[in-house]
This record gives C-alpha cells, structure tokens and sequence, in this order.
C-alpha cells in the first residue's frame, strides 16, 4: 500500500478522535496530509473528511452547544475565510508550509498564556472575538487550522469540556459547509479526484470517532483543558520537522 496513504489513513482516524472531542491535535493531522499531498491541495482532500467528523460531533453533543459563543464568533470568521479566499491565490506551497508552523506555535503561546495566568477573568472587550474569530476564519481556510484560535477563545471563556466540544463543533459544521463552494470554483482544490481520495478515508474516520467518544469519557475536565495545550504544541513542533 502507498505509505502516503497509509499516512492519510492514520490522520484520518486522528481527525475522528479530533471531533470526538479531543481537541488540539489538528496540527498533526494537517502536516499529515501536507506531507502526503501537498499543503494546498491537501486542504482540499480534508474538506469532506471534516464535514463527515463535523455531522457526527453535532448529533452527538447537541445538548451541549452555547448558541451565544457562536453568534459572536461567526460573523468574524466568515470575514476571515473570505480574506483567505482572496490571499490563497497568492500564497505559494513553501509559504503555505512555513505560515502553518507560525501559526501553531504562535497559537500554543497565547493558549498557554491564557491558561496560566494569574488573572482568571474572563475578557469582555468585543476585540478579543474578534481578532480570534477573523484569525480563526483565516486560518480555516488556508489550511484547516482554526482550532488552534477557537481553543484560545473557548479556554479564555472557561468552557467545560461538553459545552467547549458542543460549541465547537457547530461552528465548525457552519464554517466548512460555507468553505466548501470556494475550494470548488476558486481554489479548485475539491476536484472529483480528491473527492474520491476522501471517500476511501471516510471509514478511518468513524473508527476515530468511536475512539474519541471512549477517550473523552475517561477525561476530567482540568485534565482535558491539559491535554489541548499538549496535543497542540505536539503538532507545531511535528509542522517545524517536515
């Protein structure tokens, strides 16, 4: 078997494990497929895979979800993936690569500030949503890595592990599903092809999302918060190495 499928394979099961709740490690299953495919293109073969793991989070956690938190952070982050539509044109793959790793460690920083410092208050100013909902957008569309912002956000408003998943994964259900017209007819990076590929991945991805469900069961709440800090250095150091 093609080890760069076999490579997809096992990011696909980690994208399940992902939306199960486990979050933070979209960082290695992005360079997992970058290094299989190609950053670009790769964006492209993710889509589906997402939205598959997305309808699943929503089902299962829908008791769970803070309407509120989604509201403030929606309208900026559909300005961000639109600014991504329009700079991707002009990001090439070596720049695709090395703003990926940018943006995780940069992301892992402000998340271990705000889990960590002293002043526990929560931030009211209508700046902090949006700089992370714009940056999140962004980050979404020029290589599905939005979770790292919305975890910032979600930390810094002290979600409990159900409502931090549930909330998440409505929004992110919303945002693919909108991202999926402009990896179609702008960046043409959903191709057939690609389609096909994300198809035969599907299956990779359910088995990670019965494993994740198992594995957030097990986790306690301080734990869990931990553990996103962890997983998401883990992947900007893995996006430096490739």
């Amino acid at each position: 078997m093609d080890i760069n499928y076999i490579i997809a394979a096992a990011c696909a099961l980690l994208l399940g494990i992902s939306k199960a709740g486990i979050k933070g490690i979209a960082a290695l299953i992005v360079t997992g497929f970058a290094l299989s495919f190609g950053a670009k293109n790769s964006t492209g073969i993710l889509m589906p895979l997402l939205i598959c793991g997305d309808i699943f989070a929503v089902i299962y956690y829908k008791q769970h979800v803070k309407w509120f938190y989604i509201l403030k952070l929606m309208p900026w982050m559909v300005a961000g993936v639109l600014l991504g539509v329009f700079l991707g044109h002009y990001i090439n793959e070596t720049l695709f690569k090395y703003g990926m790793a940018l943006i995780i460690l940069g992301s892992t920083a402000l998340m271990y500030y705000w889990e960590n410092k002293k002043n526990q208050r929560i931030p009211e100013h209508w700046t902090f949503g949006s700089s992370m909902g714009l940056l999140a957008g962004f980050t979404t569309m020029v290589g599905n890595l939005a979770g790292a912002f919305s975890n910032i956000y979600f930390l810094a408003m002290r979600l409990p592990k159900n409502e931090f998943i549930g909330t998440a994964a409505w929004l992110f259900f919303f945002i693919n599903l909108f991202k999926v017209p402009f990896h179609i007819w702008s960046w043409e990076t959903m191709t057939w092809n690609s389609f096909r590929l994300s198809l035969s991945l599907v299956p990779f991805v359910l088995i990670g999302l019965v494993l994740g469900i198992w594995l957030v069961k097990k986790i306690k709440n301080d734990s869990y918060r931990k553990l996103i800090l962890l997983f998401t250095a883990l992947g900007g150091v893995a996006i430096l190495l490739q």
